[in-house]
């Protein structure tokens, strides 16, 4: 159990630093040309979230199966969030980098 849910806890971070870091790096307005550095971690995105899901999927059952739902939970239950906003995200980038630059 521990060992899925630490590969589904780096996966769900990966997904973080390829899709929810840029973006919030930018609404903070930390926003420069060095940000061209998460370009080459944006092509790896759909992979890092598929795996970053199949990771959470995985340590969901596991922890199901061994009894032990009531203590992972908290940890798991954030995991699944974090990699729901990086799906999200991910899949609505165009969408939410216009309604950022009407903003502006």
């Amino acid at each position: 159990m521990i060992r899925f849910a630490f590969a589904a806890a780096l996966a769900a971070a990966g997904a973080a630093a390829c899709c929810i870091l840029p973006m919030s790096i930018m609404l903070m307005g930390l926003a420069g040309s060095w940000l061209g550095v998460f370009g080459k971690a944006a092509a790896w995105a759909p992979h890092l979230v598929a795996a970053a899901i199949l990771c959470t999927a995985a340590a969901w059952l596991i922890s199901w199966q061994r009894g032990g739902l009531r203590r992972h939970a908290p940890a798991l239950t954030g995991l699944t969030a974090l990699n729901l906003l990086a799906w999200v995200v991910w899949a609505r980038e165009a969408a939410i980098n216009n309604w950022l630059i009407t903003l502006m």
